[in-house]
């Protein structure tokens, strides 16, 4: 569609981390991309929840690390469960203990690792946490997360006055996007303020 921006996915095979809920501040500088579940059986298999779009990309990931960033973890082999969670097989880990003593524990891609995305073409995690400004320099809020819903990119984005509000990721409405410097320039449509938590086209 004419005026659409383009919201790169966070790594290969289309994975793009989803709206996960992350249990502890990690590292700078690392993305969420999923969470070892309990383990499976006694061979050391265990239950991995992937938070990428495409469950299985998580696979195609060289290494994952924890949270601190210094543990490292390498995905053999995997399968289909069911709701975005696998079996696999890790690296490392060949019976029921040493898979339990994974249980719950957070995985990560460090954000250098991802190539860098094409001109006017934005990772999503990177558009996170930005703060939202209007043409004339005034702060509106902060970008929460990226939604997509099958028509198009959305930013979820926390106003000032504690209202979130959905706004199409186009040019019109976010004519400027400015990582570096830590801040995207939005164009809300009046309705906006007629309809502060509805999507605005």
């Amino acid at each position: 569609m004419t005026g659409k921006r383009s919201i790169k996915t966070d790594g290969p095979a289309a994975a793009r981390p989803s709206k996960p809920p992350a249990d502890s501040k990690p590292a700078s500088g690392l993305l969420l991309v999923g969470k070892f579940g309990g383990a499976q059986g006694v061979r050391g298999e265990i239950r991995i929840r992937s938070f990428t779009q495409d469950q299985l990309a998580i696979t195609e990931y060289k290494t994952l690390l924890d949270s601190s960033g210094q543990r490292r973890f390498r995905i053999l082999k995997a399968r289909p469960y069911k709701d975005g969670v696998l079996i696999a097989q890790v690296e490392g880990v060949s019976d029921r203990t040493a898979a339990e003593a994974l249980t719950n524990l957070d995985l990560y891609i460090r954000r250098d690792d991802l190539p860098e995305p094409e001109e006017d073409e934005f990772y999503h995690a990177d558009l996170i946490g930005l703060e939202a400004r209007l043409e004339d320099g005034t702060v509106f809020g902060t970008v929460l997360h990226v939604e997509n819903y099958g028509a198009g990119d959305i930013l979820e984005i926390k106003r000032l006055d504690g209202e979130e509000v959905m706004l199409i990721f186009s040019k019109a409405n976010v004519p400027r996007v400015d990582i570096a410097g830590g801040y995207v320039t939005v164009n809300p449509p009046a309705e906006i303020e007629a309809s502060p938590t509805g999507e605005v086209s």
